[in-house]
């Protein structure tokens, strides 16, 4: 393999079996080789923690942070001293910040090591050319730990494909069609919410037996291939999302989900629970939010999700991510 055209991706787990910050990356290493002909080497945690791995040679390193993905508590203070190493052969460090810290009430442990997960992920963003972020949330949070961290804000890119749709497919759509799509544990907080009206598909997740009972055989897909879930979305008109937890994290919060993003990227109208602040990156804004007591007119319906798939495409697309990586790695 040519190093001269050769990075290197640190996961916490290898591309494949649906295993979300791994597929991401897998994702983003397609599109940076078919864009600008670079070949990705992957490391997985599990290598990286071995004292014979030796990093190949390469002209960047892309980290994808997560700090539970890299530790059971956490706190992966091995991980800065690794990078070094990685470094000492040169080549810029770019850091994907998936998550930064834990945050939870005081009564759990994660409350207590917050500050050794601070000090990790600001030593890492210190050691980085480039740092990445979902969220202006997010970006505020890293500044407040290092002011010196050159932070750009990416959303998070679409896990179940990104299809090319003309305005005739958005368009033709029934008004009554939802999906749920994501993780287990979303799926099911989402489910439970779920106001009950329409022709509902779910998407994703471990196989439910709860969930097996309630939906038809035909609307209920979990384990499922990206393709056949592209499919799925690419058909509906809105998409139930129960994803915060607490009502006081700004909405903005949700370009972390690829749920979201997998809404977005098939021109499906993404839908909470409750109202919540705009979403937008700088002055692009998406519409809504929305919410079941503001649902767009079915006449509006089309020109709305037209302008999500759009707005996906100019700001969250995976060729926008590798973009932004590419030109960090000639920079």
């Amino acid at each position: 393999m040519n190093n001269d055209r050769s990075i290197l991706q640190i996961v916490p787990r290898a591309p494949g079996g649906r295993e979300g910050v791994g597929d991401y990356a897998g994702i983003l290493s397609a599109k940076l080789e078919e864009n600008y002909g670079y070949r990705t080497i992957f490391a997985t945690a599990a290598e990286l923690v071995r004292k014979d791995w030796r990093a190949p040679a390469a002209i960047a390193v892309v980290l994808h942070y997560v700090n539970y993905g890299y530790d059971p508590r956490g706190v992966p203070s091995w991980l800065p001293r690794r990078l070094e190493e990685i470094q000492r052969g040169g080549g810029r460090l770019i850091t994907i910040f998936h998550e930064l810290y834990a945050e939870r009430s005081w009564r759990r442990s994660a409350f207590w090591l917050q500050p050794w997960q601070k000090r990790i992920a600001r030593a890492i963003a210190k050691r980085s050319a480039l740092c990445l972020v979902s969220s202006a949330v997010l970006a505020d949070q890293l500044r407040a730990l290092t002011r010196e961290a050159r932070i750009l804000v990416r959303p998070v890119i679409s896990t179940f494909g990104e299809p090319k749709l003309t305005a005739e497919q958005i368009n033709n759509r029934s008004p009554q069609r939802w999906v749920i799509c994501g993780g287990t544990d979303l799926v099911l907080r989402s489910l439970k919410s779920f106001p009950g009206k329409g022709d509902l598909y779910v998407v994703g997740g471990a196989e439910q037996s709860e969930i097996r009972r309630v939906l038809d055989q035909a609307h209920y897909l979990p384990d499922v291939e990206a393709e056949k879930a592209s499919a799925v979305l690419s058909s509906c008109s809105y998409g139930w999302l129960d994803y915060f937890e607490s009502s006081a994290v700004p909405t903005a919060a949700i370009l972390k989900s690829t749920a979201f993003a997998a809404y977005c990227a098939h021109g499906v109208i993404p839908v909470f629970p409750l109202s919540g602040s705009t979403i937008a990156l700088g002055a692009d804004a998406l519409p809504g939010p929305f919410y079941p007591e503001n649902l767009p007119s079915e006449s509006a319906r089309p020109e709305v999700a037209q302008a999500t798939y759009d707005w996906y495409g100019r700001n969250a697309s995976s060729a926008h991510l590798a973009a932004t990586v590419a030109e960090a790695i000639a920079s």
